[in-house]
């Protein structure tokens, strides 16, 4: 009688669950355990990280880094009249740039600030232009005009700085220009001296392509004389 209580009770005992070890790990938890980790934790050799952690996967810690700064040079608060009543929303004006040469401008409306400038930022460095920059200022005098507003620009010797205001100064500075002389004629809306700005900027020429228009040089003297410098160094 006692053998077949015994028999009996082994086979109604339950068993341990078991699972699979695909490590081979004696301190392997299965994922669902209470001591068990996320998948793809770091715990026990397994370098791959977490899902938030994979490099190039979503919501991972790679981050495009740029040397673009901004600047907001004006809100401003626009109502918008309407058969339901006024509606009102901001404007923001929004200049980056480089310090090297590059620089683009925007500007946004949104019914909140913050939203007017992120929108701002993300158009203006989506539409950039460039400037050749000569130690540290222009290479020759230059204007430009937009609508009613004029902007000459004219360059400076070391040490003078940018002898600008407003807008002209957020554009100049962003663009890595150091030293240099301006005048805004008519209207001065930031919007437009900043067109005219740029309209000014993109009339700048450079000193190679100026001699091989007027037929004063070949491309291939001009790429000669930018090769000897280097050339002598180099047989030192």
């Amino acid at each position: 009688m006692e053998e077949n209580k015994t028999t009996v009770n082994a086979a109604t005992e339950e068993k341990p669950a078991t699972q699979k070890n695909p490590t081979g790990n004696p301190q392997y938890e299965p994922r669902g355990s209470r001591g068990s980790e996320r998948p793809g934790s770091r715990k026990f050799g397994n370098h791959r990280g977490k899902p938030g952690e994979r490099r190039g996967g979503r919501g991972g810690f790679r981050r495009v880094e740029d040397d673009f700064q901004d600047r907001v040079v004006t809100i401003n608060r626009v109502t918008r009249v309407e058969q339901g009543g006024k509606t009102m929303r901001f404007d923001a004006l929004v200049v980056v740039g480089d310090g090297k040469g590059h620089y683009g401008y925007a500007m946004r409306k949104s019914g909140e600030v913050p939203d007017a400038m992120k929108k701002a930022l993300t158009a203006a460095k989506k539409d950039l232009h460039f400037v050749k920059v000569q130690k540290g200022t222009i290479a020759h005098e230059v204007s430009g005009s937009h609508t009613a507003t004029k902007v000459v620009l004219k360059p400076a010797p070391a040490g003078t700085g940018i002898v600008a205001g407003g807008a002209v100064r957020a554009i100049l500075e962003l663009a890595g220009i150091r030293n240099i002389v301006s005048k805004v004629y008519g209207s001065r809306t930031s919007i437009n001296v900043i067109r005219a700005t740029d309209a000014a900027l993109q009339q700048l020429k450079e000193y190679d392509k100026v001699m091989i228009l007027r037929g004063l040089k070949t491309p291939e003297e001009i790429k000669a004389s930018h090769l000897a410098p280097k050339g002598a160094k180099g047989d030192k």
